[in-house]
């Protein structure tokens, strides 16, 4: 990853555990420290949802993870690591404390990443003896989908540290701000500190319920910030005349007594009891990891659809998918030895990839068996550059066998193998597993190498040609010459059936 060797993240919660989960799958490695008794198993299910997330938004250019190390100590994480990422409670007394210990076992350029949501990092840096390598990066939940991430640096950080850990977070696929005058919370959060508070009232009067206040953002003004923000809404709101007009239209409403803004509701027993039954009576049917998954699922749809608009948060996925792409065809310019594993693919068997039956439909086979064919496209060195030439892979023919039904949340591997090759063909076989390792499905492609502008088949050139001869050195499985080749046609006709 761009900028940094070892990674070292101090607190696994639900930041720091979202913060790990980001860097594994950009394949950062990554040591993790937090002291926690079930840091381990809430890890492991943290990323069980991010795995599915990220492959669910990026498909076959979700690359290879980074390797995770659990550390039984603060120093072991930390020892030789160029980036620190600091998660742990907002509590500046515990969060300088371990910034000490980080600074005795860290290397002295190490970069100290604070996940605070509230405090300015002059304020955290104070006490520190190289208070020039510390910056804020305080991220969103969840961190390994969402891409925002507020960077502040305080009196004494070195810009050079900035431009670092922003370029880093690019990266990462990320989008982020900088904040450049300290501000106790930033900037996003003083925005949902305002909401918040206004709806603490609205609860605290029983004006409105969780649910209800939920209802108002999720089915009307959150959908247009989710792709706009807030001064771009209001903008359109002003009809053609735009800002100036809606300011003057609904500039006065400000001096009305709509809001509350100033003055908190006092946290009793009796109105955290209220928002509690309230909430449990909203959302208490879902464990807390069936709504991570709700939420992803959802946030995925809105990020694909702002990626095919090239707008908003959708700008930061196309740009993380063409660095993905990229890197997965530089990896396959190499051309593999002799003892070379086939190509690989895995995916995830997602709710929506479900028949009536309950099972997943026919043609999310053919989409994961085509993304295994751009994994191997990208191994013999199918890529932008490539394509630009002028010249691609088409598929011309595919035969698909149906052996045993999958079940929704199953995670699927698909080995590919070459079955033959000329000058300007190359003949795929794909083997499709769950996760109990039985044959689920198998898929035949035959591809035809061609010029895209005189739209004709034309002969493989070196290397690209050199690549598919060395993995057609991989032998398929055997029980392919049972099947390989044979159709429909030749089972009515009496041959022998898959």
């Amino acid at each position: 990853m761009d900028g940094f060797g070892k990674i070292a993240v101090v607190g696994g919660g639900v930041i720091g555990g979202g913060w790990a989960a980001r860097f594994l799958l950009n394949g950062c490695d990554v040591a993790l420290y937090d002291p926690h008794p079930e840091a381990r198993r809430v890890m492991v299910d943290i990323l069980a949802n991010a795995r599915r997330a990220h492959t669910r938004l990026f498909g076959s250019a979700a690359g290879a993870e980074g390797r995770l190390t659990h550390c039984d100590t603060l120093n072991d994480a930390v020892a030789g690591a160029d980036y620190v990422q600091e998660s742990v409670p907002e509590q500046l007394g515990l969060k300088r404390h371990v910034y000490g210990e980080i600074e005795q076992a860290a290397p002295a350029t190490a970069v100290i990443a604070s996940s605070t949501s509230g405090f300015m990092p002059s304020d955290l840096a104070n006490g520190l003896a190289h208070p020039e390598r510390l910056v804020v990066a305080h991220p969103f939940n969840p961190v390994y989908l969402l891409p925002l991430v507020e960077v502040v640096g305080g009196l004494q950080t070195d810009p050079a540290c900035l431009e670092r850990v922003w370029d880093f977070y690019i990266a990462l696929g990320m989008k982020p701000l900088r904040v450049h005058t300290e501000i106790d919370a930033h900037i996003a959060d003083r925005l949902l500190e305002a909401v918040w508070r206004e709806a603490l009232w609205l609860v605290r009067d029983g004006i409105a319920t969780t649910a209800e206040i939920d209802d108002a953002i999720r089915f009307g003004f959150g959908l247009r910030w989710a792709q706009m923000g807030l001064f771009e809404t209001y903008r359109i709101a002003g009809g053609e005349p735009g800002m100036r007009h809606f300011l003057k239209q609904f500039g006065p409403a400000l001096h009305w007594p709509w809001s509350r803004l100033t003055d908190v509701p006092e946290m009793t027993d009796a109105l955290i009891e209220l928002i509690a039954e309230q909430s449990d009576a909203q959302s208490g049917s879902y464990s807390i990891r069936e709504l991570e998954r709700i939420r992803d699922d959802n946030l995925v749809a809105i990020l694909k659809a702002l990626e095919a608009g090239d707008w908003g948060a959708g700008t930061t996925v196309k740009a993380a998918r063409a660095r993905a792409e990229a890197r997965l065809a530089d990896g396959g310019r190499a051309p593999p030895s002799d003892g070379a594993a086939a190509t690989q693919h895995s995916a995830a068997v997602l709710p929506d990839w479900l028949d009536y039956n309950g099972h997943m439909t026919e043609h999310r086979y053919l989409q994961v068996f085509g993304d295994a064919t751009d994994v191997f496209l990208a191994a013999i060195g199918i890529d932008a550059a490539y394509l630009a030439d002028g010249h691609s892979v088409y598929t011309v023919e595919t035969h698909i066998r149906y052996l045993a039904e999958v079940a929704g949340g199953a995670a699927l591997t698909v080995r590919t193998t070459v079955l033959g090759h000329d000058d300007r063909r190359i003949r795929l076989l794909h083997q499709m597993r769950d996760d109990t390792g039985r044959d689920v499905a198998t898929a035949e492609h035959m591809l035809l190498h061609v010029d895209t502008r005189a739209q004709a088949a034309v002969p493989m050139g070196a290397p690209l040609g050199e690549r598919v001869a060395t993995l057609a050195r991989i032998p398929p499985p055997r029980a392919a010459a049972a099947f390989a080749g044979r159709g429909i046609r030749d089972i009515a006709r009496g041959g022998q059936a898959p």
